[in-house]
C-alpha cells in the first residue's frame, strides 16, 4: 500500500488531531470545505428536543405550528415538557433523545426547542457516525453553540444558528417587521434559498471584504469550548461573535481568549452582533465600550470587522448557515453578508 493511501485509510476526513508546535499542543485539521445536509422539500419531517434547558409543549407549539405552516411534518421528542431542575430532562433522557435524532434518517433537520445550559454535558457522549453518513440540519443558537463547533471542527458539515422555539412568537401577525423576518430566514435556510443580508454600518465598522467559511456563536460558550475537542477552528474564516447579560470586563476577558489563542490573527471578516450588556450598578465603571474592547484586540489586523449585526438575542436574530462560505463586504455606507456557495 502506498503511503498516501494508507494515511488516508487511518485518518478520516474532517478528523481533530493534535501536532506540537515550539512546545505547545496545537490542535489541527484538515482544510476541507464542509459538507452540506440535504435541503428540505414539502413533507420533510423536523425534530424538536431539548439538548439544554427546560420547555413545556405549550412553549413549543407556535414554532410547530410555523414549521407545518411552512410545509414540513413535526416530530416531538421525549425531552419537550420534562423537567429536571434547569435541564430539559436528565442527561441522559437528552443524550438519548438527540442521538435518536441524530440516528433517524426520517428525521432531516433537529431544531433545539430552546438554549440555556446543557449541551456540554452530553456532546462527548454523542455517536455521530449515522449523522456522518447522512447529514442533517442541526439548528438553534446560544447554548447550541457547542453542537455548531462540534460539528465543524470534527465532521465538517454544516449547521444553522437560528431562533430556537421559545423564540416563536403566539401570535406571529402581531410581531415586529425585523422578528418575523428572522424566522422567516430559517424556512429559506432550510430549503436552500442562498442567504444575502444588509444592515447599517457603524462608525466603528473597519472597512474590506472578505470571503470564507462561516463560523462562530455564543461568545462566552466558544471561551469555554477552547483547548478542547469541540474547539473553534478560525484561520481563513469569517467568525460571528454574540452574547447576552454579561459585564464588559467579562466580555474584554473573552475576547482576550480569542485573542491569545490566535483565533483573531487570520481570519477573513469578524462579525460582531448583539452584545446585551449587564450594567449593574453596583460593578465599578470598566471604562471602555464594547467597540473598545474589540478593537484594540485587532490593531494590527487588516480584515472587515463591522457591529450590530443582527445575530444574538434578541428578536432580530437571523438564520445563519455556519460552515458555508460567504462574503462579507463592509463599506462606509453599507454592511453585507452574501452566501456564495
Amino acid at each position: 500500500m502506498k503511503r498516501k493511501d494508507f494515511l488516508s485509510s487511518i485518518i478520516p476526513m474532517g478528523a481533530v488531531f493534535t501536532n506540537i508546535v515550539s512546545g505547545k499542543m496545537v490542535l489541527n485539521e484538515p482544510d476541507i470545505p464542509s459538507k452540506i445536509p440535504p435541503y428540505l422539500i414539502n413533507g420533510d419531517l423536523i425534530g424538536i428536543c431539548c439538548v439544554a434547558g427546560y420547555i413545556t409543549m405549550e412553549d413549543v407549539q407556535p414554532a410547530v405550528l410555523k414549521l407545518k405552516d411552512w410545509g414540513f411534518d413535526v416530530k416531538i421528542g421525549d425531552t419537550v415538557g420534562k423537567k429536571d431542575f434547569t435541564f430539559g430532562g436528565t442527561d441522559q433522557e437528552r443524550l438519548n433523545d438527540f442521538q435518536h435524532m441524530l440516528d433517524d434518517k426520517n428525521i432531516k433537520a433537529i431544531l433545539c426547542a430552546r438554549g440555556g445550559y446543557g449541551s456540554v454535558r452530553i456532546v462527548d457522549k454523542l455517536n455521530f457516525t449515522q449523522f456522518v453518513a447522512h447529514p442533517k440540519w442541526v439548528i438553534g443558537f446560544s447554548d447550541a453553540t457547542v453542537l455548531h463547533s462540534h460539528i465543524n471542527r470534527n465532521f465538517s458539515i454544516a449547521t444553522l444558528h437560528s431562533k430556537m422555539c421559545n423564540s416563536f412568537p403566539a401570535d406571529l401577525t402581531n410581531a415586529e417587521p425585523d422578528q418575523i423576518a428572522s424566522i422567516e430566514s430559517i424556512q429559506k435556510c432550510l430549503v436552500g434559498e442562498k442567504m444575502n443580508y444588509t444592515t447599517a454600518v457603524s462608525d466603528k465598522n473597519k472597512v474590506g471584504i472578505g470571503k470564507g467559511m462561516l463560523v462562530g456563536g455564543n461568545l462566552k460558550t466558544l471561551e469555554t469550548l477552547s483547548g478542547t475537542v469541540s474547539d473553534i477552528n478560525t484561520d481563513g474564516k469569517i467568525l460571528f461573535v454574540e452574547d447576552t447579560d454579561e459585564y464588559l470586563y467579562s466580555i474584554d476577558r473573552m475576547f482576550w481568549n480569542l485573542k491569545r489563542t490566535g483565533k483573531l490573527d487570520n481570519l477573513k471578516g469578524l462579525i460582531i452582533g448583539a452584545f446585551k450588556i449587564n450594567t449593574d450598578s453596583d460593578t465599578e465603571d470598566f471604562g471602555k465600550t464594547l467597540e473598545d474592547i474589540v478593537l484594540e484586540k485587532i490593531t494590527e489586523c487588516d480584515y472587515p470587522v463591522c457591529f450590530n449585526f443582527p445575530v444574538g438575542h434578541q428578536k432580530n436574530n437571523v438564520a445563519l448557515k455556519c460552515g458555508v462560505t460567504h462574503k462579507l463586504t463592509v463599506t462606509n455606507t453599507m454592511v453585507t453578508l452574501t452566501e456564495t456557495k
